[in-house]
């Protein structure tokens, strides 16, 4: 097992923990048991807008089993090569899911954060890839609005399509610091949109640029495209785990389950930002 060099800091008074095997303490007292499948619940309950926030039980396994038959492995390796440069120690991943993604950071940074408000979604990451086997990774439920992590402390955060909260990013970022934020071109799954809605509209990635404001730089994009040709199983699996269905018809969701097929697009914006120098 390694020894951790990034300090989690306890949700309820900001203090270090102490990360013992079976329970963590911080100085005043409050503690967090770890639980069988090696994860840790730090989400306390005013940190919640809901009994069970985040994603489904059913979209989880809708997405590992889309993610695991390497559908977007494209979008993963370019993550990758993006951040191997970077030379991280520390990585926190906000939104981790069931950590298919998370899985991969090993090989760009030392000592890492899978962080999901979902507790199903950490469960499932932590059983998958457990200490033994990713000592690097510590799989957190928490939010990414509350991040417990001390400030200045990471190197880099990854936000793949999820929700950003630029100000506490850039409150645990050290100075140099980055965000990667992964979400979808504007031609994303387009297809498959169209079968869902009669008005489909282009995403826009570039209205994330705005929000990090002056305090940090954009230094690199990339898009990343791949050409997906999906079984009747493939595509009910990616629309099981796709929020568009939220807002689709029920009827039109059920039509395109009976499909036997159907070609479409993945499309990917990756942005790279930085923690402006003398920003502390």
């Amino acid at each position: 097992m390694l020894t951790p060099r990034l300090t989690i800091v306890c949700p309820l008074c900001q203090q270090a923990l102490d990360r013992a095997p079976k329970t963590w303490t911080c100085p005043n007292r409050h503690s967090f048991d770890v639980a069988r499948e090696g994860y840790i619940n730090l989400l306390p309950v005013q940190q919640k807008a809901s009994k069970d926030p985040g994603d489904s039980a059913e979209s989880l396994a809708a997405r590992r089993a889309f993610l695991n038959a390497g559908h977007y492995q494209p979008l993963r390796s370019a993550v990758l090569a993006m951040l191997k440069p970077l030379r991280a120690e520390t990585l926190l991943d906000i939104g981790c899911g069931e950590g298919w993604y998370t899985s991969a950071f090993p090989d760009i940074a030392s000592d890492i954060i899978g962080l999901d408000i979902a507790k199903p979604a950490v469960r499932m990451a932590a059983k998958a890839y457990a200490p033994i086997a990713c000592p690097e990774i510590t799989w957190i439920v928490g939010s990414g609005a509350a991040l417990p992590v001390e400030e200045a402390s990471l190197d880099v955060i990854t936000c793949l399509f999820t929700q950003l909260h630029v100000d506490e990013m850039h409150r645990a970022l050290r100075v140099g610091g980055h965000v990667l934020v992964v979400t979808p071109a504007p031609d994303h799954l387009w297809s498959l949109r169209a079968g869902l809605f009669d008005d489909v509209q282009p995403h826009a990635p570039d209205k994330f640029i705005a929000s990090f404001g002056e305090r940090f730089d954009r230094v690199d994009r990339v898009d990343v495209r791949a050409e997906l040709a999906l079984t009747g199983d493939q595509l009910r699996a990616l629309l099981a785990m796709t929020p568009y269905v939220w807002k689709a018809k029920p009827e039109r969701r059920a039509a395109l389950e009976r499909r036997a097929a159907l070609a479409t697009n993945a499309a990917f914006s990756l942005l790279l930002f930085r923690k402006r120098l003398g920003d502390g």
